[in-house]
């Protein structure tokens, strides 16, 4: 994977595996990883979307600020994580959420620049404007309805300059069904690295289908269909392309075989939160005296990939395992 393509880490100092407000991993429903429900215009896009899959159908109708963006989704996702993180620590989690908009910025790697504030702002009005009606079944529901991708927000509290610092969102009935029924998945935090809204969707995509599978093949036709462009296929073709040399999408690789095919694989084996040996801080520390020079997380996440690779062995102890590793490594 080449990181030359990638928006710089903003804020690589954060520690986000100690601090509470950024221990949820990022998440993404199903839904909208399946779907094309963002607009992947960088302009404002007041077209009125009509998507057709098997028996499910989406109609999508903006406000006058626009069709919500996929960059705009990254407000969704931070909402999504944190209800995901209260959901699996046992906490009870309501679809109303206080989000200090700090956090949300610095977790979704966005400048904090006046400027960031106020894209922060309408990418709010974009997702309470847009509506959607569906059938898609969300949870155990199969509904065909009419809603925002947001009830409703408001600043709760701002700076004497008008600053927001503090804001109050409202999900609606059908994301949140799908959160409180698990159908999200974990993404990459490089996922908000990526700069052009088509390599996000594209990664969503991959996600989704090829998951863990050692392959996934689609046809150039349906993801194209299945990405939401309205690019022709001949210029879709070529941003593929463009993607495949790349190569900078984080967790997949793409390929081009015969027959206008796109072929997708993973780099390494996604893991579940969950699914992942569970290392001490005690043993961290073991690792750092190992290994003065190295960084201990990176190390960390190789030795849990090559855990992953080599069969996912039963492990008596997950700390003397990869302190082996790590000697073995730097040694």
């Amino acid at each position: 994977m080449t990181t030359a393509g990638l928006l710089p880490d903003r804020y690589p100092t954060a520690d986000f595996f100690l601090c509470d407000v950024f221990d949820a991993l990022p998440k993404s429903d199903l839904a909208s990883m399946e779907h094309p429900l963002f607009s992947l215009s960088t302009r404002p896009d007041r077209r009125i979307l009509r998507y057709e899959h098997g028996q499910n159908v989406i109609e999508i109708t903006p406000s006058v600020r626009g069709l919500a963006t996929l960059h705009d989704k990254d407000i969704l996702i931070y909402c999504m994580s944190q209800l995901m993180a209260g959901i699996n620590a046992g906490r009870a989690v309501s679809q109303v959420l206080h989000l200090k908009a700090h956090d949300l910025l610095v977790a979704t790697n966005r400048e904090t620049s006046g400027d960031g504030y106020k894209r922060l702002r309408e990418a709010f009005e974009r997702l309470a404007g847009t509506r959607i009606t569906t059938n898609i079944v969300t949870g155990d529901h199969e509904t065909t309805s009419g809603f925002g991708l947001i009830e409703s927000w408001e600043i709760v509290r701002k700076t004497g300059r008008g600053r927001m610092v503090s804001v109050s969102v409202k999900l609606s009935d059908w994301l949140f069904r799908a959160i409180a029924s698990k159908s999200v998945l974990t993404l990459s935090r490089d996922y908000f690295r990526l700069r052009k809204p088509l390599e996000r969707r594209i990664y969503e995509i991959a996600r989704k289908h090829c998951g863990r599978q050692r392959e996934w093949r689609v046809g150039l036709e349906t993801l194209l269909k299945k990405s939401g462009s309205n690019s022709p296929r001949r210029v879709f073709r070529k941003m593929i392309r463009d993607m495949i040399a790349a190569d900078h999408l984080p967790d997949y690789q793409l390929f081009e075989d015969d027959g206008d095919v796109i072929r997708v694989a993973p780099r390494n084996v996604v893991l579940e939160p969950n699914e992942k040996p569970v290392i001490s801080a005690k043993a961290l520390d073991q690792a750092r005296a190992l290994a003065p020079n190295w960084d201990i997380y990176a190390l960390e996440a190789e030795w849990v990939s090559w855990w992953a690779t080599s069969g996912r062995q039963k492990l008596r102890s997950a700390d003397g395992a990869f302190l082996g590793w790590v000697k073995r490594k730097v040694g």
